[in-house]
């Protein structure tokens, strides 16, 4: 008889977040969110007017869990929790989404430079009925970015799929200052809090 290890999905495309999971040794496989006629699998990640960037980040991870289970539920695939994330930077309490295209990358940089910013990072959990979620907030200071050093940046693509134009554990690590809370959070997955969540759902952790 074989037993089947206990695992959970990721509904995420994110490379950061698959790296980060393996780092603490937790099992999972990939949920993709392919097209499905039986459903609809769009997930409203457009800020609704009044809405803080708090409750966003929670209420988008959320959805996305969800939509992952409704997926699970579909292929009829084996039953264990569903793991989806959320991560958006805030400043001024105006939330800076991944940007569109390199100028818009700029954009955000010379928002954030020598300033304070939130990132926020929701990480939400569904199985059955069950479904949590836990936010992290960190705040990072960025050192003043003249206009050559945002134009060598940008040629790295990093900003790409970024949001708030920027990867911590890439080229703008030099970037920041000083940095206080979650550094997992800011890469897209904070550990301390998906811990606590698989906790929850009885899964083995580190």
């Amino acid at each position: 008889m074989r037993i089947i290890q206990p695992r959970i999905y990721l509904a995420s495309q994110s490379p950061r977040r698959r790296e980060l999971l393996k780092q603490i040794g937790i099992n999972f496989e990939m949920l993709l969110m392919r097209s499905d006629p039986r459903r609809n699998l769009e997930v409203d990640e457009t800020q609704h007017p009044d809405e803080q960037p708090e409750n966003y980040v929670r209420r988008v991870s959320q959805a996305k869990a969800e939509a992952g289970y409704d997926v699970l539920k579909l292929r009829n695939l084996p039953q264990f929790p569903v793991l989806a994330a959320d991560t958006t930077v805030t400043l001024d309490g105006k939330i800076f989404g991944k940007p569109d295209s390199a100028e818009q990358a700029a954009e955000m940089l010379r928002q954030l430079s020598g300033r304070e910013h939130h990132v926020l990072s929701a990480v939400a959990i569904a199985l059955e009925e069950h479904v949590e979620v836990a936010l992290s907030t960190s705040t990072v200071r960025f050192i003043t970015l003249s206009e050559e050093r945002i134009r060598r940046y940008l040629l790295t693509r990093e900003y790409t799929d970024k949001a708030g134009g920027y990867a911590i554990q890439g080229q703008a690590g030099a970037f920041i200052e000083h940095l206080s809370g979650s550094y997992s959070g800011v890469m897209g997955l904070p550990l301390f809090e998906t811990v606590q969540l698989l906790q929850r759902f009885d899964y083995p952790t580190p």
